[in-house]
């Protein structure tokens, strides 16, 4: 079956975020019913504004932490209901945790009473700071429970978790997706991630602002990739992840200043400041699990990506 043919109705949590409105944008284009839930704590309705006249989108404000009704039918749920960046998800730590267990605990029921296929947006933070590189699925992570950055990472641990124990107990159809630092349009300009951060402070002429020496690598997606993979994903039969969902090309944070420097043509500085505790230094997503079950791979590099998403903060900014 088809979880997302036109004829079913998919509910995104999360729906009014940076990645929640993409997805939602692009199911809609693809003729299906889109039910967006958001309690709007990181996501906007700015993001969704253009989908509010069209009769195929609704729009709920509410949290997935308090009871979740739905009236009629729903077919498929993504789950993305939860505060992304470290600055968001660390401003209150604990809603952070009840959002990932108490709220995953509510979607799955929603699912259960519905009979819907749920896909959980987990991440690459389930990782930690990874002794194994590129991480596999298979790898189990090198996670401090008592970090502050904790609040997130084994909130999503423990979401999967979960969400494996509703499939063997109650056989709710469950995925689970681990997705790798994405970026693009409808980034919030005040979300603390480093390339919001660098076209942010490039674009100003203000000090790029680097955290460490700049030799920590990350791996960056583009939002459109992003979203034909968690659609992929929705859309298999009889495979239920983990699954990463990344770009495997991989740069140094120093990289990426330079090539967002380049490319807004500033003068700023870069400026060195402390690494904040347990700060990843490595990550890269091994994607040959994606590429086999899901026939995906993404297709826009780093400089596409930052050119499109220079655009976007240059109009907004």
């Amino acid at each position: 079956m088809n979880f997302n043919s036109p004829t079913k109705t998919i509910l995104v949590t999360g729906g009014a975020g940076f990645i929640g409105s993409h997805l939602c944008a692009a199911l809609l284009e693809r003729g299906s019913k889109v039910v967006c839930l958001d309690n709007l704590y990181t996501g906007k309705k700015s993001n969704i504004e253009r989908f509010l006249k069209s009769p195929l989108f609704t729009f709920l404000e509410a949290d997935i932490t308090d009871s979740v009704n739905i009236e009629g039918d729903i077919d498929s749920i993504y789950n993305l209901a939860c505060p992304a960046s470290p600055k968001a998800y660390q401003r209150n730590p604990v809603k952070t945790v009840v959002t990932n267990v108490e709220g995953m605990i509510n979607i799955l029921n929603l699912a259960k009473e519905k009979n819907a296929r749920v896909l959980q947006a987990s991440t690459s933070e389930v990782y930690g700071d990874p002794l194994e590189h590129p991480q596999k699925e298979n790898y189990w992570g090198n996670v401090n429970p008592l970090s502050p950055r904790a609040c997130y990472d084994e909130g999503k641990r423990c979401a999967e978790t979960i969400c494996m124990d509703y499939n063997r107990e109650y056989s709710t159809d469950v995925k689970i997706v681990s997705i790798f630092n994405t970026y693009g349009p409808n980034m919030s300009l005040d979300d603390g991630r480093v390339v919001s951060n660098f076209i942010i402070q490039a674009l100003a002429g203000e000090n790029i602002t680097m955290y460490g020496d700049g030799s920590q690598t990350r791996s960056f997606q583009y939002i459109d990739d992003l979203i034909k993979g968690l659609i992929a994903m929705m859309d298999v039969e009889s495979f239920i992840g983990p699954v990463n969902i990344g770009n495997p090309d991989e740069f140094t944070i120093k990289k990426l200043a330079e090539k967002v420097k380049k490319l807004t043509k500033s003068k700023s500085n870069i400026v060195y400041k402390a690494l904040p505790i347990n700060d990843p230094k490595q990550r890269q997503p091994d994607i040959t699990l994606a590429k086999r079950e899901l026939k995906w791979s993404p297709q826009i590099n780093l400089d596409e990506g930052l050119k499109k998403t220079i655009a976007y903060f240059a109009s907004v900014i």
